[in-house]
């Protein structure tokens, strides 16, 4: 398969502040995978969800985050654990990658006139 033809499922991404563990390390390196239909099925039969819906971003960033620093393993509880800053870095990015351009519209410049893509999403992939 050519590079030009591969299919981008991981993104990399940098937390701005990154989460503490126990011991009082900091993970900000991670990477995050594209989501699956069960991905985003799976968190509405969870009992914590089913209660109380504002769990469903912890626990359905907790399955598509795949790798966070050093950690052993990412739950709904390292999610809740995060600042805040970094968990609307995280929904953010989960709706940039898996939008799939969705947020681009094509504009004009009043100067030039020319037309070009703007991101209503915001900077790059895994950018702040």
């Amino acid at each position: 398969m050519s590079t030009d033809t591969m299919f981008q499922t991981s993104f990399d991404f940098v937390l701005p502040r990154g989460y503490v563990d126990a011991e009082g390390r900091v993970h900000r390196e991670g990477t995050m995978r594209l989501a699956t239909a069960r991905d985003e099925l799976m968190p509405l039969l969870d009992p914590k969800v089913r209660d109380n819906s504002a769990f469903l971003s912890l626990v359905l960033l907790a399955r598509v985050v795949t790798r966070l620093g050093t950690l052993p393993s990412i739950d709904d509880q390292v999610m809740g654990g995060l600042w805040a800053t970094d968990l609307a870095f995280l929904q953010d990015l989960y709706r940039q990658i898996n939008s799939e351009g969705h947020t681009l519209i094509e504009v004009t410049c009043p100067s030039c006139s020319s037309n070009f893509a703007v991101d209503l999403a915001g900077g790059g992939l895994g950018e702040a």
